[in-house]
């Protein structure tokens, strides 16, 4: 059973043996870039990032910061699904202070998921958004996450978090319905 080796390899890496992480690549590298992809999907051509780099650059970022008692591979993935779209968050402000923030526009829910590398200000929006469902509900917003960034269809969102797929369908529907809301509530990012 894959789940079991992983699992052991992720309780090491918590317990800080920065080396079962280099063990635990091979057996989860293709499903962190299938969340890389489904994270620049519906990017812009020519984005500086690719799938592959972006795995590469949450690898760093995991290995740099300080481990969760992971519980299993869904949490796991869950982890790194947040260190991606805080990298493409990060990518976004970036290029915003680069263009200065001149003439941005809101967008909403669909938009900002649609096609978020050629609206810096829709990523950043969406991840403001996010990060207050977070705090008034954090399974919600863990929903939104690996669906829309992690591109997770409702029954691999439930076996990751243990859940019964109508529970989730429900949760993401809500989860939907307030983020459209809050974004369109929002001001326009300042400059």
């Amino acid at each position: 059973m894959p789940s079991r080796p992983i699992t052991a390899l992720l309780q090491d890496f918590a317990a800080g043996d920065k080396s079962a992480l280099d063990r635990l690549m091979p057996l989860v590298y293709a499903e962190l870039k299938k969340l890389a992809s489904g994270y620049l999907r519906r990017d812009r051509t020519g984005h500086t990032l690719q799938p592959t780099a972006l795995v590469h650059e949450a690898y760093a970022r995991l290995i740099g910061q300080n481990q969760p008692d992971y519980a299993n591979r869904g949490h796991f993935l869950g982890v790194a699904s947040r260190v991606m779209r805080q990298i493409l968050t990060d990518h976004a402000r970036a290029r915003l202070a680069g263009k200065r923030g001149a003439g941005q526009q809101h967008f909403s829910l669909d938009e900002a998921i649609e096609s978020p590398g050629q609206k810096p200000t829709s990523i950043i929006e969406l991840n403001d958004a996010l990060d207050t469902l977070e705090r008034d509900d954090p399974q919600k917003a863990k929903l939104i996450e690996m669906r829309f960034f992690g591109g997770m269809t409702a029954e691999e969102s439930a076996a990751a978090l243990g859940l019964p797929v109508e529970k989730i369908r429900s949760e993401l529907r809500v989860a939907q319905a307030w983020l459209r809301r809050e974004l369109q509530r929002r001001p326009t990012p300042s400059k």
